[in-house]
């Protein structure tokens, strides 16, 4: 789950849309690239909700008439950026009275500066015990530069690795998400040390006054004590995890919330963006665990 945790996932994406910057298309069908802005007229906002229909969020617009009923679920991002940019956008699955059901999460990839793209969303229109899914919402969007994504999986990054962060856990004010890295490469990886850190806020720019503590121990007593940072040698396909571990007490002054971490696994390593949405509360701590080898 994400630091604050996100509703149960009892609907599921028909497929992930993995858009590359040459135009190759996978996943949702029906996607494709267009230099045309398609108009959209929104819904009304149903009974129980609050601020906007949801049908806009940054560069991401739900389509057709409607915009935001299941029967139009086409949506469009159009990067108004520099740079060629990943999306990762959410979208809550509401149903007649405005109540979210559940919600899915959808990659476009690769998507490039003054360019287009439209794909549709496909969820499952029933949730077992809780109704009729009706209508669609845009509730976030993140975009990370195309270079940094995080993968898990397929080709092979130039770096050589596979990097991420996992959806997090909480509990009783604390939290913690993991950092996992994969030698995806043909050759030994070395490591050592903890990964490194930048804070970056909604616009991607860095955060200041975040102290970033090598170590989670003083974050909580209860989290797994780690070894002392050792070096260690990952062959090809062996993995080592991290984690990031923080508090979201909330005092005196501003409460801090940091959508974006860039992440180098090592000194001179190229960057990766995560999302582990920090919600720091006013505690201005962050703790971040040592490499360790995964041994399963």
């Amino acid at each position: 789950m994400r630091p604050v945790a996100p509703l149960t996932l009892s609907v599921v994406l028909a497929g992930t849309v993995l858009l590359s910057g040459c135009g190759t298309q996978h996943g949702l069908s029906g996607s494709e690239r267009t230099s045309g802005s398609p108009s959209c007229s929104p819904s009304p906002t149903a009974a129980g909700t609050t601020g906007t229909t949801g049908t806009e969020r940054d560069d991401v617009t739900l389509l057709g008439p409607g915009c935001a009923s299941v029967s139009a679920n086409e949506f469009q991002v159009a990067n108004n950026g520099t740079e060629k940019l990943t999306y990762t956008i959410r979208f809550d699955l509401l149903n007649d009275s405005g109540h979210v059901m559940s919600n899915v999460r959808q990659t476009v990839a690769a998507v490039g500066p003054g360019q287009t793209v439209k794909a549709t969303v496909e969820p499952d229109t029933s949730v077992p015990g809780g109704g009729a899914v009706s209508r669609i919402r845009i509730s976030q969007v993140r975009a990370v530069p195309a270079g940094e994504a995080p993968s898990t999986a397929g080709a092979c990054p130039p770096s050589g690795i596979h990097l991420s962060a996992d959806e997090g856990d909480a509990a009783m004010g604390l939290r913690v998400v993991g950092l996992r890295l994969t030698n995806c490469g043909t050759g030994p990886y070395r490591l050592s040390g903890h990964p490194g850190l930048q804070l970056l806020d909604e616009k991607r720019t860095p955060v200041t006054g975040v102290r970033i503590l090598q170590g989670t121990e003083e974050i909580s007593t209860g989290l797994e004590p780690g070894p002392a940072p050792q070096a260690m040698t990952l062959q090809p396909g062996e993995s080592a995890h991290s984690s990031l571990a923080w508090r979201n007490t909330t005092g005196s002054g501003d409460a801090v919330n940091v959508p974006y971490a860039r992440v180098t696994a090592k000194p001179g390593a190229p960057a990766v963006t995560v999302t582990p949405e920090l919600d720091l509360g006013t505690t201005g701590r962050l703790g971040v665990g040592a490499w360790r080898k995964t041994t399963s």
